[in-house]
């Protein structure tokens, strides 16, 4: 299917397409994007399934009704559509054989209708982007998607026929690079923690709680609407992403910004982002099937009071640059006498993390499995951390407010990091992990696990023999499971058909 595989080196025949930047390297070195401005286009609304035929290395002859005709990429075999860059009705985006559509600059699903879902914001318009399984979206550098408060985004592919997000470089079959474009920006309504000066307590009614986009700064979320939907991710992968805008402010794979409970996030693979696969800023989302490859920041990254659930996370990158964990858990946002307004309290259950391989080589900067900092209280539940690298512990700790009552929770979980089980070189809350794993914790194995694992991530012996916690114990959205890890054994095929670059799948 076009867009799961490379597409050999060719010349670029996009009608104002934004010139790449120079690139080379291996799928998991990191080359510098480049420069980038955002490209022109137009606004739009409804858009029809008509068009010429194409596929079979065909370009289609036009684009359907709606859509911007870009020329083609690919050596003329996809034809470019561009999305308009301002949805604000709804919109479907047709699957063509031999069309690829294009996030010409910022594309923006609706416009932001503030934080309160009971009184939208006069003027402001409100949209659906539906997305047809099969279908390939591409972006160039600096060019990204963002679904404002209030609007809703339906990507909802099939396991034979997953829904595509890549780059101009991916598409053209250059290698396999970081940070090739912006990636996806979800903005909902549910509560984060990012408050008003004179906030001290978190509001009953938290409209007044709302935040920009550390990246992009007229991006808004956060309000008054936990159980609000956002829409549908559901087989989808997101390859290449996130540019990074400007020092420190980088665009994610995905960042979930304030997205509600109603949103489906489920089969869902980030591989290759320049910063965190995923990132949540407040918010109560829960993910289920999620895999994140090769990512060079974080893998799975919480700020801003997010209180949701993730089950069944397959979480690894060989090569990192940035200070990288698997794992980053934070309540970063407004706090009061050193607390957090509302504390972070992110749930994982059934994962995976690897980070680093033996020989990788880091710098003097700090990587760990699993950070927790800031007064977050994250529990983890029947799950691995592992690690070659004589540099990498498998936990840190951070902060006297991430330990006080209730403290993050360990259950069902092992360790094997040749860098040590804990980190405790910081001179802040040395004793933390321990006490987390081996004092408080139950069934955990901290010392003494030798991984049997097969493929990075599909379970063993060694893992079979563990004993599982029921995780519903700790959130309603988990599924009751009776093993450790994310992927039980060698007849647990919940990845197969719709991911890249994993056991028997298409290279990304």
């Amino acid at each position: 299917m076009i867009g799961v595989r490379k597409v050999g080196t060719v010349l670029v025949a996009t009608v104002g397409a934004l010139a790449l930047a120079s690139c080379g390297g291996g799928g998991s070195s990191v080359v510098s994007p480049g420069e980038g401005a955002f490209a022109t286009g137009g606004t739009g609304g409804t858009g029809g399934a008509g068009g010429g035929s194409g596929g079979n290395g065909q370009a289609s002859s036009d684009c359907p009704t709606g859509f911007i005709n870009l020329g083609t990429v690919a050596n003329g075999t996809l034809r470019s559509c561009g999305i308009p860059q301002l949805v604000t009705s709804n919109l479907t985006v047709p699957f063509r054989p031999g069309t690829a559509y294009r996030i010409d600059g910022r594309v923006a699903v609706g416009e932001d209708q503030g934080s309160d879902s009971q009184a939208p914001r006069a003027g402001a318009r409100s949209a659906v982007l539906t997305i047809e399984p099969g279908v390939t979206v591409f972006g160039g550098i600096s060019e990204f998607l963002v679904v404002n408060r209030g609007s809703r985004i339906v990507a909802d592919g099939t396991a034979s026929r997953p829904i595509i997000f890549t780059s101009l470089n991916d598409l053209n079959g250059g290698p396999d690079l970081r940070g090739q474009w912006g990636g996806i920006v979800i903005a909902g309504r549910a509560p984060i923690n990012r408050c008003p000066p004179t906030t001290t307590a978190f509001p009953a009614n938290p409209t007044a709680c709302e935040f920009r986009f550390e990246a992009i700064q007229t991006i808004n979320w956060g309000g008054n609407a936990p159980t609000e939907s956002s829409g549908t991710l559901r087989y989808v992968q997101v390859k290449e992403a996130g540019f990074e805008v400007a020092p420190n402010e980088e665009l994610n794979g995905i960042t979930f910004g304030g997205v509600g409970n109603g949103t489906i996030v489920d089969f869902v693979q980030v591989h290759g982002s320049a910063d965190d696969a995923v990132e949540f800023f407040g918010g109560t989302v829960n993910v289920r099937h999620l895999v994140l490859t090769q990512w060079d920041d974080d893998g799975y990254d919480t700020d801003e009071g997010y209180t949701g659930s993730a089950q069944y996370v397959i979480n690894y990158t060989d090569a990192p640059t940035e200070e990288s964990r698997c794992f980053e858990m934070s309540s970063a946002g407004s706090t009061s006498g050193g607390a957090p307004l509302l504390r972070s309290n992110p749930r994982v259950s059934n994962f995976v993390c690897r980070l680093g391989l033996a020989g990788t080589a880091f710098d003097s900067r700090q990587h760990q499995g699993i950070l927790m900092n800031s007064g977050t209280r994250a529990d983890f539940l029947n799950g691995l951390v592992v690690s070659e690298n004589t540099r990498i512990p498998c936990l840190d700790i951070d902060g006297a407010s991430t330990m006080v009552e209730p403290r993050p929770a360990f259950r069902s979980v092992v360790f094997a990091c040749v860098g040590g089980p804990y980190r405790t070189t910081d001179g802040d809350q040395d004793a933390a992990p321990e006490a987390l794993m081996t004092v408080a914790g139950s069934n955990n194995l901290a010392t003494g696990y030798i991984p049997t694992l097969t493929q990075v991530f599909i379970n063993g012996g060694n893992e079979s023999g563990r004993v599982a916690t029921n995780p519903t114990t700790f959130s309603s959205f988990f599924l009751a499971t009776n093993f450790i890890g994310a992927v039980s054994g060698p007849n647990d095929t919940w990845f197969v058909g719709w991911t890249c670059g994993l056991a028997g799948a298409t290279s990304c």
